[in-house]
């Protein structure tokens, strides 16, 4: 089986439903710390708050506290976060509309 450096590389060949979670929020994270990937701050989050909607729940603060998240990296999820929560709004309403 073939080994990807990046997740980037692994949802380009293989598409995004391929991925782990822990994968896609590294791809978000970018790049990790002196010590620690991406990968492994991703899944020290993931731990932390269970799951995606765990931490969509969490105010932005609350990130911080993970070595290797600065204010850039918590503003890009918490941009995703907000995209993904209009699209579900507009899903909703799309299907009243119906």
């Amino acid at each position: 089986m073939k080994t990807w450096e990046h997740p980037g590389g692994k949802l380009r060949e293989l598409g995004a439903e391929s991925l782990t979670d822990i994968e896609l929020l590294s791809i978000l994270i970018s790049t990790g710390t002196k010590g620690k990937t991406a990968e492994e701050v991703a899944e020290e989050i993931l731990n932390k708050f269970s799951s995606f909607k765990g931490m969509a729940n969490q105010p932005l603060e609350k990130f911080l506290q993970f070595k290797g998240l600065g204010d850039v990296k918590i503003i890009r999820i918490a941009a995703v976060f907000e995209i993904a929560r209009r699209i579900v709004n507009q899903v909703l309403k799309a299907k009243e509309d119906v």
